[in-house]
């Protein structure tokens, strides 16, 4: 019983000795084997991927009881590219021997219950090196609890300070516990995560609702070993795997799977380790961020000697794209903006100097150092703008792009305002609104990524708003207001209230100038970006605006608009379908209904709850307003999204009246692009005709509404009043906007039209610019420009368990050019005299070429200035198009010729290449860099159809390969010439994978102009237009007498018997009894040597007739034997019928069809069109394309909301009846040999006077 005892305090004792809580004990040195390794790939067999492994041994030895130093050997650097389980990892010596010359320092950090904290190293050691030794002390970093099981908690790792949850198992045998440890990436009070380039693409958090594009899971599963000191890690396995896609992850996506893996080899006693001297702290455990601005992800190059290889690179990019541009440069762009980066300011300074004096390379020069985004761009600009030794174009140009690619960090905000008050920034009216948008532009991005964002960013715009408010000067209000709208700070809405009537808190007694509808609409406009951030105030601002009905009806709209997007509730909407009601303006009323209604139809996730609201909104305005017609303000909108690529589009245009205008105000079209969670804005334009509308008034003399050529000279001859506006009064002006942002607006104003007129004068002066031009063009005109411009560089950073940078990036870049050679000659000579210009002949001798590059990179995978390692998508699409012809003009003899020469090689018009690849590339041998296509050559593959196991599962898949080369050409044998298209598409695909496997493969397009054996040599090609023909009615009546007997027989007959109705052939027939005058004919001839000319004449004849508009086209192909016209005859009875035959082939015989149209206005009935095409025999080709066709149609049908009833209707006839049932809606109904589709009640703009006088005629019934 003693023993019994004993044997159980003895076995108590020992329990209470061990313990599992981590620590490391300081007399002792621990040694551990560490494996670490990332694929990426598609992880799928048989398809390529790429890797990277890194390995050695790591020493432990303590220097006090919560210090340690960290000393790492036998390090090796491994690379892999190719296939699984047929290539293998390859070991980098150079790079492991560089590698390893830093990571044989010591290291030393902090470990406190199984904490790691304050990494200290030498000060030479790189960032990366520090980061590599995080990912290795990574796997000590582990939270181990014995009063629990399964518990969660925030704490510091690698990815940032993040949400872990953890569960714990001790094996009853061995006693060892097994912690599982499962990191929350996405739930992260500070995330090792950066984006860059995204600050103007708006998150859209619902659409993210509707899937990922980047999915992330981190495991980690240590084995932790009792001891009598604590717990001892003994081995260790982490797990991070990623899926990425463009698109939702769903639909197939590329795999990163990265491992770590730690095993204790050995455990020794041994004094405590002295700590090395000269150590600088390195922080925590979280992933820090190398400056990643010079390690462009799609390319790695040695970057010693920087400033001799950018000017090696700028002479040689100006010199090979001088005359046309060479898409295989394109990536030399890249490089060079890589290389630009890396070059401190004194070097700029330095290849300015060089540069400066050569035209090309100097504009180049500046073209590329935009991209040199942060503060050493800015102190060259400020030197050039202090010297004034650019011109203001060029200053103009190179700020704009500077700033927007600039980082918007503080300093460099900070350093920006220094151009607002630089006095050649006010040297140009264009170059001021420049750098006063980009400033804007500039602070919206530093708010996107400091919260709250300071008010000292806006602070000078702010200023200068009050100040032009004291002043009263209507420009600077304007330009001012436009670079508020594009800060979008929050801070600003003060300010830009008391521009507003009727919302500021202290109202201003504002001078009526302030009050001009330019200025209200600059001040309403400037609150569009910060509707999104602070939607609050914007609503109850704009809610204001719109319900104060002495405002400008424009006013009032665009307010209106502005509330909308703030997103409002169904609260708010309410209140503003309460007040419709009430509304007396029928404008206001037609622009808000219209824009509910395109909102209640909106399907993209941001309007999701919206739509339900405004849904709700149009149900009730719809009995009292639901029937107003076009002629009233509108605003549309349409959109797209699929939720399989996770993207979306949408477009609005918006067309402003007011009761005082016939014509619109103010007419703004803008598009939104919906990809990855964010909403990006595309390109806005936007015209404002203030000047104009006021000029027109609110009615033109003799304008009918009918858009006729009385309507035009109506208002011709009322915009001759144009010299009563005032002289600062904006008769046109205009605006664009690029992601949101406004660039560029311009005035035209009654100078303007004044200078305008002036250049274009009979005897315009010495100072013309017209005829210096015309000179320049005499003595030979010689003109080139390129323009390279990276318009997006998108990239998202993230640590990995490795401790090293995955990085998602999309660069997309253009290099546009254009060359011109001209000369021309005027006979007899101008004398200063523009107006001997409409009668002398002019001659013009011209060649050159314009076209483009743009390529387009997405990176997945590693990227530091040591390696990267990854897969990437590449595409190519270069656009050339060459001309050289010579052409002849008489204005007074109404004669115009064209030359072209003959076509004698092979020219690419437009390509388009891709494809995707396994990259691997190193510092050390970029040379070296191997890039494999993820999907092989099927030349290269040892199987066509291949059957693979689902790696997580015992799924089989069968590879989908598809192989397809086709090429269509049309060729011309008159003329020589064809055009082909050529393509090729590889792709190996699962079904799984859809739709990312839509992209993954080879895809090449090409459309050629190509030479073709001609009937005779063809020395050149002649076009000529003549525009007083004489001759050509004998042609014409010639024509006539081939219509067949029984068509002239029909005719006669129908005249015998007195009837009224007419058909085309009766049209066609008055020919004989009038005489057809011919207005123009054009010739479209192959010449050659010593033969007659080939090709095609066409005639154009009018039938001058007081109620019947006849005309006639003949076009007869010339040439020996040859007998082929076509002849067409139309007729038109204005408001009545419309008629057209057709009619070719062997003398106008072979073929036939006819069109006809007419309307039908009954007393009491609706106003209804029908139009019927009827036709008699068609070639074969024609009849098996319109077959095809029509397979079409009921599907068609189906999808635009068309009853469709099988019926039996006239053979060879379709007919269509367009029946007017209100002001904006007609029904439609379509016939067709055997069956019937018709609609009710379709959406479309009728001119106001078409349904008035119905409505009209049936009140008098």
């Amino acid at each position: 019983m003693k023993g019994l005892l004993l044997c159980c305090l003895v076995a108590l004792a020992t329990s209470q000795s061990v313990r599992y809580e981590l620590s490391l004990n300081p007399d002792k040195t621990y040694e551990y084997k560490y494996v670490g390794t990332v694929n990426f790939g598609l992880g799928i067999a048989n398809l390529a991927q790429s890797g990277t492994r890194i390995s050695c041994k790591i020493q432990i030895r303590g220097v006090s009881e919560q210090t340690f130093l960290l000393q790492v050997s036998d390090f090796s650097f491994e690379e892999f590219n190719g296939f699984d389980g047929r290539d293998e990892f390859h070991v980098s010596a150079k790079l492991t021997k560089r590698i390893a010359s830093q990571l044989v320092k010591p290291f030393m950090f902090d470990y406190v219950a199984g904490h790691v904290d304050n990494i200290r190293s030498s000060a030479e050691i790189s960032d990366t090196t520090v980061n590599i030794v995080r990912g290795i002390l990574g796997s000590f970093q582990v939270t181990v609890k014995t009063t629990q099981r399964i518990y969660e908690l925030e704490e510091a790792g690698i990815h940032g300070k993040c949400q872990s949850n953890y569960a714990n198992e001790i094996n009853g045998e061995t006693k060892d516990m097994s912690v599982t440890q499962v990191v929350d990436v996405n739930n992260c009070r500070e995330r090792a995560a950066l984006y860059r380039g995204l600050a103007t693409a708006v998150l859209d958090p619902i659409s993210r609702q509707r899937g990922e594009s980047v999915v992330s899971t981190v495991r980690s599963i240590y084995t932790v070993e009792p001891t009598a000191e604590g717990g001892l890690i003994t081995k260790a396995r982490g797990l991070e795997q990623q899926n990425f896609s463009p698109f939702n992850v769903k639909g197939g996506n590329m795999k990163m799977e990265a491992t770590t893996e730690i095993l204790l080899l050995s455990v020794n006693n041994t004094a405590r380790a002295l700590p090395p001297t000269s150590m600088e702290s390195k922080g925590d455990l979280v992933f820090k961020f190398v400056d990643a601005e010079v390690n462009v992800p799609i390319m790695m190059q040695n970057l010693d000697n920087p400033i001799e290889k950018a000017a090696e690179l700028i002479k040689h990019l100006a010199e090979v794209n001088r005359y046309q541009i060479d898409s295989t440069t394109s990536e030399d762009t890249i490089k060079l903006y890589q290389i630009l980066r890396a070059i401190p300011y004194e070097g700029l300074d330095v290849l300015w100097k060089q540069f400066a004096g050569n035209e090309e390379q100097r504009r180049w020069f500046l073209d590329m150092i935009v991209e040199v985004n942060d503060g050493r761009i800015l102190k060259f600009l400020e030197k050039r703008f202090q010297a004034e030794d650019v011109s203001a174009n060029e200053a103009l140009q190179t700020l704009m792009l500077a700033f927007d690619h600039l980082q918007a960090v503080p300093d460099l905000v900070e350093m920006a305002q220094k151009f607002l008050k630089m006095p050649f920034s006010k040297s140009n009216v264009y170059l001021w609104q420049t750098v006063m948008l980009s400033y804007g532009s500039l602070v919206y991005k530093h708010c996107a990524y400091y919260t709250p964002c300071p008010v000292a960013a806006v602070q000078p715009l702010l200023d200068m708003a009050r100040e032009s408010l004291s002043s009263g000067n209507d420009t600077d209000m304007v330009v001012v207001l436009k670079a508020l709208g594009n800060a979008g700070h929050p801070g600003s809405l003060k300010t830009i209230m008391r521009f507003l009537p009727g919302v500021a808190a202290t109202p201003v007694d504002l001078p009526p100038s302030v009050l001009s509808a330019a200025v209200l609409s600059a001040a309403v406009q400037s609150m569009r970006l910060i509707a999104a951030r602070e939607p609050q105030r914007v609503q109850d601002i704009t809610i204001s605006l719109f319900l104060q009905k002495k405002l400008p009806t424009e006013i009032r709209m665009m307010a209106f608009m502005i509330l909308f997007d703030t997103k409002p509730s169904m609260a708010v909407v309410s209140i503003v379908t309460v007040h419709l009601q009430e509304e007396n303006d029928l404008h206001v009323i037609s622009f808000a209904y219209s824009y509910l209604k395109s909102f209640s139809r909106s399907s993209t996730p941001n309007n999701h709850f919206l739509s339900t609201a405004c849904n709700v909104a149009v149900k009730i305005l719809a009995p009292k307003f639901g029937r107003l017609s076009y002629h009233y303000s509108k605003a549309m909108r349409m959109d797209w999204f699929n939720d399989d690529f996770l993207i979306g589009t949408a477009a609005e245009v918006f067309m402003l009246r007011s009761a005082t205008n016939i014509f619109p105000t103010d007419i703004m079209m803008k598009g939104q692009f919906y990809f990855i969670g964010r909403i990006v804005q595309l390109l806005e334009l936007g015209i404002r005709a203030e000047g104009l509308s006021e000029l027109l008034g609110s009615g033109i003399p003799g304008f009918n509404g009918d858009l006729s050529f009385s309507d035009l000279q109506a208002v011709l001859k009322m915009l001759k009043n144009w010299k009563v506006l005032p002289d600062d009064k904006s008769i046109v002006a205009a605006y664009s906007r690029v992601s949101g942002q406004e660039w560029f607006y311009a005035d035209l104003k009654k100078q303007t039209i004044d200078d305008l007129i002036k250049s274009m004068s009979p005897s315009p002066g010495k100072d013309s610019p017209m005829l210096a031009l015309i000179e320049r063009l005499q003595s030979g005109l010689s003109w080139h420009w390129t323009k390279p411009y990276l318009i997006a560089e998108v990239r998202y950073f993230q640590a990995m368990i490795l401790g090293l940078p995955l990085e998602i990036s999309k660069y997309y870049h253009t290099l546009n050019g254009i060359n011109v050679n001209a000369k021309g000659t005027v006979t007899p000579p101008l004398n200063g005299q523009l107006s001997r210009l409409l009668t002398s002949d002019i001659s013009l001798e011209t060649d050159g070429v314009i076209g483009f590059t743009k390529d387009l990179w997405v990176y997945y995978g590693i990227n530091t200035e040591l390696f990267q390692c990854g897969s990437e998508f590449k595409a190519k699409a270069p656009l050339a198009v060459p001309w050289k012809f010579a052409t002849k003009l008489n204005i007074a003899e109404k004669k115009f010729e064209l030359d072209f020469p003959p076509c004698k090689k092979e020219i690419a018009i437009y390509s388009v290449n891709s494809n995707v690849y396994a990259v691997t590339r190193n510092i050390e041998e970029p040379d070296l860099a191997k890039m494999t296509p993820i999907i092989p050559n099927p030349i290269d593959s040892n199987a066509e159809v291949r059957v693979t196991l689902r790696p997580d599962s015992d799924q089989i898949w069968t590879t989908n390969n598809w192989n397809e080369k086709a090429k269509m050409c049309a060729e011309s044998n008159i003329y020589g010439v064809g055009l082909c298209v050529e393509s090729e598409f590889r792709r190996e695909y699962y079904h799984d994978e859809y739709p990312l496997y839509y992209f993954l493969g080879y895809t090449h397009m090409t459309f050629k102009v190509v030479p073709v054996q001609g009937i005779n040599p063809v020395d050149k090609i002649h076009f000529e237009v003549n525009a007083s023909p004489s001759g050509h009615s004998v042609i014409m009546l010639e024509a006539l007498r081939w219509l067949p007997k029984e068509v002239n027989q029909k005719v006669r007959l129908s005249f015998d018997s007195g009837e009224s109705k007419e058909s085309p052939d009766e049209n066609l027939m008055e020919g004989w009894n009038s005489t057809p005058e011919a207005v123009f004919n054009v010739n479209a001839f192959a010449m050659s040597t010593n033969q007659k000319p080939q090709g095609y004449d066409a005639v154009f004849y009018y039938t001058p007739d007081a109620t019947n508009k006849s005309t006639q086209l003949i076009v007869s192909q010339v040439g020996e034997n040859i007998n082929w016209k076509m002849c067409i005859n139309t007729s038109v009875k204005p408001h009545v019928e419309a008629m057209a035959n057709v009619r070719w082939g062997a003398e106008c015989q072979t073929y036939g069809m006819s069109i006809k149209s007419d309307t039908a206005r009954f007393p009491g009935a609706r106003p209804k069109i029908k139009a019927k095409i009827q036709w008699t025999r068609v070639p074969d080709s024609l009849a098996e394309v319109c077959t095809r066709f029509e397979r079409y149609i009921p599907g068609m049908a189906l999808l635009l909301h068309f009853y469709e009833k099988h019926e039996t209707n006239a053979k060879q006839e379709i007919s269509a009846s367009f029946i007017a049932t209100s002001a904006d809606s007609i029904d439609v109904i379509i016939k067709f040999p055997e069956y019937t589709v018709s609609r009710q009640a379709i959406p479309f703009p009728l001119p106001p006077a078409s349904f008035r006088s119905f409505n009209m005629t049936s009140e008098t019934q």
